[in-house]
């Protein structure tokens, strides 16, 4: 665990460590969000149209405070502080977090919602950690290094995770792909995306879930075609391509984090879990 050490951006170490604490941070903010019953909690509409509860806030301030604790001097960019005030261009090290990505699957009583933290160096996600609270579960690799998804600990107050399993993603299936896709945001450039390709199944899903199902090997591509924030991205995208995978900007070339200027928005991107399979696609 990092209880205790001290890291600062030039002596930050992407390691089973760091990885522990970030695991720790996701699985103790879930634990306190799934406590939440989104029946009770008021919601409003922030700019861009997109809801905010309570919920969002509470669980930003705690993963935060406690990101403040562990890694002292590396900037947090996160969703909500950021809709209060733009953050300025981070430092070459960053955290990106999402506290509650799928707001609208909270409030609807989904367990499509989770909580998105990723460490992203020189303009790239290294590592990320994504919670799924309602389903008691976390996956986080490291790229370069491992994937994994593990379980909350019942009873642990999200202190302790347990059945670790090692996921990677899947060669392209010869009996057509798995194609998952926004349950809340389907636009019709992904969907023409995917009319071009041999998708057998077709599988909505809300929030960051969709590049664990394909870290895991459970689903083949998943396009996002419209613009999309970097904190929406950058955890799933350490976590898939630490399984194997690959996450694209749509003309191939590789998306760039910690766009101030851009307002952390990039333009779209498409996630595949067999790279030889994305660079087919963009023949």
């Amino acid at each position: 665990m990092l209880r205790g050490i001290k890291l600062s951006q030039n002596s930050l170490r992407i390691d089973s460590s760091l990885m522990a604490g970030l695991t720790e941070i996701a699985a103790r903010a879930a634990v306190g969000l799934v406590a939440i019953d989104p029946a009770t909690i008021e919601h409003r509409i922030k700019n861009g149209n997109s809801p905010v509860t309570a919920a969002d806030e509470a669980t930003e301030a705690f993963i935060i405070d406690e990101l403040s604790k562990r890694l002292p001097n590396v900037p947090v960019i996160s969703e909500e502080a950021h809709s209060r005030r733009h953050a300025p261009a981070p430092a070459d090290c960053f955290v990106l977090v999402d506290p509650l990505d799928g707001t609208r699957e909270f409030i609807a009583g989904s367990e499509e919602f989770t909580i998105n933290i990723a460490l992203v160096k020189n303009g790239v996600p290294v590592a990320g950690v994504i919670a799924a609270p309602a389903l008691g579960l976390v996956w986080r690799g490291i790229v370069g290094q491992f994937a994994e998804r593990l379980r909350i600990v019942p009873r642990s107050e999200g202190r302790r995770t347990g059945d670790v399993t090692r996921i990677e993603t899947r060669p392209r299936p010869a009996g057509g792909l798995v194609a998952i896709a926004s349950r809340s945001h389907f636009d019709d450039a992904s969907a023409a995306y995917l009319a071009r390709l041999d998708v057998s199944e077709r599988s909505p899903c809300g929030s960051a879930l969709k590049f664990c199902r394909i870290a895991e090997g459970n689903a083949d591509v998943y396009p996002r075609l419209a613009p999309t924030s970097e904190w929406d991205v950058a955890a799933g995208q350490a976590v898939l391509e630490a399984a194997g995978g690959i996450v694209t900007a749509p003309d191939g070339g590789a998306l760039v984090y910690g766009r101030a200027a851009e307002n952390y928005i990039i333009a779209g991107f498409t996630a595949w879990g067999d790279p030889a399979a994305a660079r087919a696609a963009m023949r």
